[in-house]
């Protein structure tokens, strides 16, 4: 608009296009108009030359505006006399815009009016022009079809993504899962700091990402970071960024993932390994919300959430001054401990039949039947790598399979191995041979308590196993819930219930 001011010598001009969304041309840009003005150029289809134009798809080349029927003064940008007529004659020049087969806008100008042979020089320039503004008015529809596009899977996306991590979709009906599902659902909603605490493979980064795209930030980013993973130097530029020269090899600035999780949320994965320098950084950002680049001196706010993990015992390292206690404190504001698969065996069956699900359909097979022996193997199984190693059992028997029934052969070495170890060493002392031994004995000392022999005797093997792990555990009761694999709330009623005495 500015160039055709300069060149052409024009009093005004103004680019329209079409606006689907009310059905109306609309002034987008112009030259020698208010805001206001600009604001009142709005015509429909056919209406005054620039809807004729539109409507047309032809130009419009008139001598006196103020004299044409179909002129309107929408905008009020002219000086009109009484009559309605100017000063001095004012030529306009309407050219349409078009974008293929379809008209999408027009440019219009007011100049002096000089004869016909300057006006018709004038009309074809402008032509020239608007088509010059078609191939860009076309390049940004592309690009705005591409973007919605973008956008439209972008949400399919991370519809997805809030489906799949969605709290009922992850797998665990034991007491200790249902503990760890009710806090997360809770915290889900907050800004908290939340820190996972668990072995390698428990399912850590799952709850994680559950937590995040359960919670208002869903349409943020989720950043992840092992800690572990990179050197001290390397850690800091990935953590906070850099500037250009701030050390060897920084030939360019860099977004660190803090800044790249603006808004959402940043998973610290194996926090526990941070060299000191780092969790001073780190307290800082938790504290402050802010920090600066490596090599920089300008601050930069945040807002991220922190979700934290590590497979270490945090309150051990503080004690052995290898992690900060303020930057504990400031970490365990919700304390998430996630429990090992050994001690949640109950929901070992379900997640055999997901993976198998899962991985029966990537590699196009059928393992479906799995015996007696092969499940009491995975059932008693100490399983170290927890969920991760057993997805990987999974994952390894539906590849090795060849048909739909799943034996002892497709397990794993060390699974095989425990499972004849097991075998050889199901002498009299086995849990199976005791509480055969005492299902009979039961039976034949109890005959004169019928209707009461399962109370009495159940009752009684919970009194000595409960007594037995509260000796066991030193009397610490949310250990011994742990280790019996039940809800404390469910130990404290036992306790209560079968009156066991407290350990002095």
């Amino acid at each position: 608009m500015a160039q055709l001011r300069d060149r052409l010598h024009i009093q005004r001009a103004s680019l329209v296009l079409w606006d689907e969304a009310t059905d109306q041309l609309r002034i987008i840009a112009s030259v020698g108009l208010s805001a206001a003005e600009q604001q009142r150029g709005r015509y429909a289809a056919g209406e005054g030359v620039t809807g004729q134009v539109l409507e047309t798809g032809k130009a419009a080349v008139i001598q006196d505006i103020a004299k044409h029927p179909a002129f309107l003064n929408r905008t009020r940008s002219r000086d009109l006399d009484e009559a309605g007529e100017a000063p001095t004659p004012t030529s306009f020049i309407c050219v349409p815009v078009h974008d293929g087969g379809r008209t999408v806008g027009a440019i219009g100008i007011d100049k002096p009016y000089i004869d016909d042979a300057q006006l018709q020089a004038d009309a074809r320039l402008l032509t020239i022009i608007a088509g010059s503004i078609a191939q860009t008015i076309r390049i940004h529809h592309l690009i705005q079809v591409e973007k919605d596009h973008w956008l439209q899977e972008t949400r399919l996306l991370r519809d997805n993504l809030r489906g799949k991590y969605r709290f009922d979709n992850i797998i665990g009906s034991s007491p200790v899962m249902l503990d760890v599902l009710a806090t997360i659902g809770q915290v889900a909603s907050s800004r908290a700091t939340v820190l996972l605490l668990g072995e390698t493979g428990c399912g850590k980064e799952l709850i994680a990402k559950a937590i995040h795209y359960n919670s208002p930030r869903v349409d943020k980013p989720l950043i992840r970071v092992n800690c572990g993973a990179l050197s001290p130097q390397l850690l800091e530029s990935e953590l906070f960024g850099h500037v250009k020269g701030a050390f060897t090899g920084a030939v360019r600035d860099k977004v660190g993932r803090f800044e790249a999780a603006e808004g959402g949320t940043l998973f610290l994965d194996e926090v526990g390994t941070l060299d000191p320098q780092l969790q001073v950084k780190l307290l800082r950002v938790l504290q402050e919300r802010e920090f600066e680049r490596v090599g920089d001196h300008q601050t930069i706010k945040v807002d991220a959430r922190v979700i934290a993990a590590t497979n270490l015992d945090l309150e051990e390292e503080v004690r052995k001054g290898n992690f900060r206690e303020d930057l504990y404190y400031r970490l365990n504001v919700v304390q998430i401990n996630l429990p090992p698969l050994r001690k949640r065996r109950e929901d070992i069956p379900r997640l055999i039949d997901f993976f198998l699900d899962k991985y029966n359909k990537e590699n196009q097979r059928s393992l479906r039947k799995i015996s007696r022996d092969v499940l009491n193997t995975l059932l008693r199984y100490p399983w170290p790598g927890n969920v991760r190693e057993l997805e990987n059992a999974m994952e390894r028997a539906v590849v090795l399979s060849t048909g739909d029934e799943f034996t002892v052969d497709l397990l794993p070495l060390q699974i095989g191995l425990f499972s004849k170890q097991t075998r050889s060493d199901a002498t009299d002392t086995s849990i199976e041979s005791l509480a055969a031994r005492l299902a009979e004995h039961a039976v034949k000392e109890y005959q004169s308590c019928e209707g009461r022999v399962y109370d009495l005797v159940i009752g009684e093997v919970e009194r000595q196993l409960i007594r037995e792990s509260l000796d066991y555990n030193s009397g610490v009761k949310v250990r011994t819930a742990d280790f019996l694999g039940i809800n404390r709330n469910t130990l404290n009623k036992k306790v209560k219930d079968l009156g066991i005495e407290p350990i002095e």
